[in-house]
């Protein structure tokens, strides 16, 4: 499997695995954030590999909402717990990096829906209306 989940996440490997993985971070929110990681768009890839025993090996490439993100190391620790639940003879793999750095736009369609439910209004559409009155 090689594709775009969402529009955004990249990932490649086997298909099953893929998507427990994401039914796992599906799981894990961002402590100061009421969405999960993955609609939240911190993630940015998943590779799925066998290692030398046959099990599988999970990468994941994941980002914060800031640099400065004070939960770093236990959001990464949330998610490779809760991947390792879901799939428990895996070796689990957690690349930090802020390159892109996140923005608004990296919100899926479900993340959306979830702000718009707490807020009343689409947090994204808002973001991009001040960033381009702004002139970005």
């Amino acid at each position: 499997m090689s594709s775009e989940v969402s529009g955004f996440v990249k990932v490649s490997g086997d298909e099953g695995v893929v998507r427990e993985v994401i039914e796992a971070l599906k799981e894990v929110y961002d402590p100061e954030i009421p969405v999960n990681v993955y609609d939240l768009g911190l993630i940015y890839e998943i590779h799925v590999s066998k290692g030398e025993d046959g099990k599988p090996v999970v990468t994941i490439l994941m980002t914060m909402t800031a640099i400065g993100c004070p939960v770093i190391g236990l959001l990464a620790a949330y998610v490779e717990e809760a991947v390792r639940d879901r799939v428990p003879d895996a070796e689990v793999n957690i690349e930090i990096t802020f390159d892109p750095p996140w923005t608004p736009e990296r919100i899926t369609r479900e993340g959306r829906e979830q702000f718009k439910a707490m807020y009343g209004y689409d947090i994204v559409e808002e973001w991009i209306r001040i960033m381009r009155e702004r002139g970005y």
